[in-house]
């Protein structure tokens, strides 16, 4: 029976700080106490350093499989261990997009064998794949995904009465991407006629409008309320969209939960004139106005959790004309460290960032016995200096697709540790590749 000891550690966990140690034991948090004086196969000293649950991804784009040329399984989920991300909940719209139980099936024996995290994988809705929809275990998939405006492959669902079935019959969490596609395609038409082919990555933000996000969500909430649906809302981008959710219940009796993202938290619509396509997601990052409000929306309960819509894309597509190149970037290794800066720079607190992507996500989906630092969960762990700097280059950068949208920006804070399910899977720098992430499961 292998045993850590993580020595003087301050730990961040559950609205509180305290300096306490740590004791894992065949992958579990075996012991929590002010002082553990006891042998372990190994002790780590965390003097100086913050210990945090692991961060719980609900909203990654592994690429695996069809788009391996640019991430896989095994790749990304480097990148998010190095980053303090313990576990992710990956999307459908892989190629084969993910509308069978056999292609689900697929991906959990890919990750089985490669993932460094632990993982699920959402089960992909269309307009004709019901009968496959239905069959989904929650206790061992985390959710399904509806794409209600389209975003990338062809997974739109836009009949009526398909939408009607899967949020009236669900057996599981909804989660959905909402853009208007008629609105989007409407928009994209004006300024194609107006500008050409010179249409702008500036313009992205006015194509994928805020009316488009907020017709399709406000949609999605009437179907939901209508059908007692448990609908998730994913990357929340405007302001507009933020009264649709309440934050007057406590999380565990909301049918209806909102996410967002840390580019949306980051990034506004002024950054396009440095970063262009490299900060091009769906939805748009908007107006700075709209970037506020998603962080008090965050703070004040209106939005649930925060994740990071990983979804890489090689340098040379991103490098394309606003209209050839696609949407999505790499996130998932610096998610913490971003949250970090926000954190020093007095925008949130450690404990909130702790609650919004570890316990509020663990709660969201009903993950069992992680997502939080407590005797008898499994040890999803990882302890950051906060005085470290650390500077992204391309050379440190995990990700298969080798960029970064905070390429050369310096972090506040450095990831020392990151332990999955009670492995050490990373430390100083270095990937130890000892062990493999388990599939999630969820008390459902």
């Amino acid at each position: 029976m292998s045993t850590i000891l993580i020595k003087h550690a301050q730990v961040v966990n559950e609205g509180e700080q305290r300096a306490l140690d740590i004791l894992i034991k065949d992958g579990r948090i075996e012991k929590i106490a002010g002082t553990i004086d006891q042998k372990a196969d190994q002790e780590i000293n965390a003097e100086g350093l913050h210990l945090f649950p692991g961060l719980i991804d609900d909203q990654v784009h592994f690429r695996e499989p069809g788009l391996t040329y640019k991430a896989d399984i095994f790749t990304e989920s480097r990148a998010a261990v190095a980053g303090g991300t313990t576990s992710f909940m990956e999307m459908p719209n892989t190629v084969p997009n993910t509308l069978t139980q056999k292609l689900l099936q697929d991906k959990y024996d890919i990750a089985q064998d490669t993932s460094l995290a632990n993982y699920s994988f959402f089960m992909g809705a269309a307009n004709d794949n019901l009968d496959e929809v239905l069959k989904t275990n929650p206790r061992d998939v985390c959710g399904i995904k509806v794409f209600m405006g389209s975003s990338t492959g062809n997974m739109l669902v836009d009949n009526e009465k398909a939408l009607e079935a899967i949020f009236s019959q669900a057996p599981t969490l909804i989660a959905t991407h909402c853009e208007d596609e008629a609105t989007i395609q409407a928009n994209l038409a004006a300024y194609k006629a107006k500008y050409g082919d010179e249409v702008s990555i500036e313009m992205h933000p006015l194509i994928r409008s805020e009316e488009a996000c907020y017709l399709s969500s406000s949609k999605a909430v009437e179907l939901a309320k209508k059908n007692n649906t448990r609908l998730h809302i994913l990357h929340i981008s405007t302001a507009k969209e933020i009264a649709l959710f309440r934050n007057d219940i406590p999380l565990e009796e909301k049918r209806i939960t909102a996410e967002a993202c840390i580019h949306h938290l980051w990034f506004s619509d002024a950054d396009y004139k440095t970063k262009g396509n490299f900060i091009k997601w769906n939805p748009a990052v908007k107006t700075a106005n709209d970037r506020d409000a998603i962080l008090k929306a965050v703070l004040d309960g209106h939005i649930d959790v925060i994740a990071t819509d990983h979804a890489p894309h090689t340098f040379e597509e991103k490098s394309q004309p606003y209209l050839q190149a696609p949407s999505g970037g790499p996130l998932v290794q610096h998610a913490l460290q971003a949250l970090l800066d926000m954190v020093k720079e007095g925008k949130l607190t450690l404990e909130q960032l702790v609650q919004k992507s570890a316990h509020n996500t663990a709660r969201l989906f009903q993950i069992e016995q992680r997502g939080f630092i407590r005797e008898g969960y499994w040890a999803d762990l990882v302890l950051v200096d906060l005085n470290k700097p650390y500077t992204v280059t391309k050379d440190n950068i995990l990700s298969k697709c080798g960029w970064s949208p905070f390429e050369n920006h310096t972090f506040s804070s450095t990831i020392e540790h990151t332990f999955v399910s009670g492995n050490l899977a990373y430390s100083n720098g270095k990937i130890l590749e000892v062990g493999s992430g388990h599939r999630l499961l969820f008390n459902r």
